[in-house]
């Protein structure tokens, strides 16, 4: 029984060990791509912790791939930006690509929604549910106030998305 216990104390440890590393096995690409593109680390590492955990070879159900789970549109606009040739949606499954093309499309994003009081509620849930619905979602004055619009999201993933994310970005900054 003893001996039972003592293997399950050192999984656990094992566990919390190897979540731990994982958690910061990103942070110089992360940090990297934020400078080019202008975007809070905290706040690119708090989506790569919701969208695959650190894990650069995660598959979304709709063809997502990598730490940032980009689709296929998104990682061609970036390299289209990026003046890019021969590129192909596969490249994402690489991590630097990954965290490069997903902090652009996070950059973009909040450029849609500077008039807004906080451009990252806006900005997380077009990355989650795409534009047509925020559309839906930011009517009145919901179009400028950021919790009028979370409470506006009719999505109860979506919503959880956004609180997520936001809530780890604010546990990352708390660690700078």
């Amino acid at each position: 029984m003893i001996i039972l216990i003592v293997l399950l104390f050192d999984a656990a440890i094992l566990w919390w060990w190897r979540e731990s590393q994982q958690e910061y096995s990103q942070d110089n690409m992360i940090r990297t791509a934020a400078a080019k593109y202008g975007v809070d680390p905290a706040l690119v590492k708090a989506v790569v912790w919701r969208e695959s955990r650190f894990n650069p070879k995660a598959r979304g159900a709709a063809g997502e791939l990598g730490l940032m789970q980009i689709r296929e549109a998104a990682a061609s606009e970036w390299a289209k930006a990026e003046g890019l040739a021969n590129f192909y949606h596969s490249h994402l499954i690489h991590a630097k690509s990954n965290v490069l093309a997903g902090t652009w499309y996070l950059q973009k994003l909040m450029g849609r929604y500077q008039h807004t009081d906080d451009p990252i509620s806006y900005a997380l849930a077009d990355y989650n549910a795409g534009r047509s619905h925020v559309l839906e979602w930011n009517n009145g004055t919901a179009e400028t106030n950021s919790a009028l619009f979370i409470e506006q999201i009719e999505y109860p993933n979506t919503k959880a998305y956004v609180q997520a994310v936001k809530k780890q970005r604010e546990k990352y900054l708390q660690l700078k």
